[in-house]
């Protein structure tokens, strides 16, 4: 009986070292296993920010050289440059030069009969005002007053024995020039009952001359902007 307790003592000794040296080995490859894991997912994500860090530097590269061609050949430069010119030319901010007339104005030589308003008789802001729109209205493309540019802020009004155009005063004689089509301007102008028939019935002198090429001046005056400004697609400031 003593021997056979001995026997199975040492068997389950045995049993229990087995046990216990497959459940340390466990426990070590566990151990092992979680960094391991560890460092293949953190491969991973290194893996794939390179993958788009490289895509992004392709698509660096790629704009740079479009930009780089744009520039040396002056595609989409011209086109800008193109569209300032027109603006800076509608502005009335550069010299512009094409066909059109030359209107001169000057007095009547006439002598106011009695009871007649000698006013009458002179060329006022309203009659500069009105052949000026007369032209606009027949297609002129360019208008100056004696070397004066009309833009959209020009104003034309009576300034004592004077006329004031862009806070110019001017008198007579009075030159007016449009860039246009001549024989259209003309025939506008010359229409019945029209400012130049108007005018010519008080005895004022009008001259008008077709030219094949006239230079105007550009506008010298203030184009700053107090209280207006540009408001964009979105609609903000």
């Amino acid at each position: 009986m003593k021997r056979k307790s001995q026997v199975w003592i040492t068997i389950i000794c045995i049993m229990l070292g087995v046990i216990l040296t497959a459940q340390l080995r466990t426990q070590a490859g566990m151990r092992q296993e979680i960094p391991t894991k560890r460092i293949e997912e953190m491969a991973s994500l290194l893996k794939q920010a390179e993958s788009e860090r490289d895509a992004l530097r392709a698509q660096v590269h790629k704009l740079q050289a479009q930009v780089d061609e744009a520039v040396n050949q002056g595609k989409g430069l011209s086109s800008v440059k193109k569209d300032l010119e027109h603006a800076r030319a509608a502005a009335g901010l550069t010299e512009l030069q094409g066909p059109g007339l030359v209107i001169t104005l000057n007095d009547s030589t006439r002598v106011a009969q009695a009871g007649q308003d000698p006013n009458l008789f002179l060329i006022h802001d309203e009659d500069l005002l009105k052949l000026v729109n007369e032209l606009k209205a027949a297609g002129a493309e360019a208008i100056t007053v004696n070397e004066q540019r009309v833009v959209a802020s020009t104003e034309i009004r009576c300034a004592g024995p004077t006329i004031s155009v862009n806070n110019n005063r001017i008198s007579p004689p009075y030159v007016i020039q449009a860039i246009g089509d001549p024989a259209g301007l003309e025939s506008a102008l010359k229409m019945r009952g029209g400012i130049i028939e108007t005018m010519q019935f008080w005895g004022i002198q009008v001259q008008i001359e077709k030219r094949e090429q006239i230079q105007l001046s550009a506008y010298v005056g203030s184009h700053a902007f107090q209280f207006a400004q540009p408001v964009d697609k979105e609609g903000e400031k």
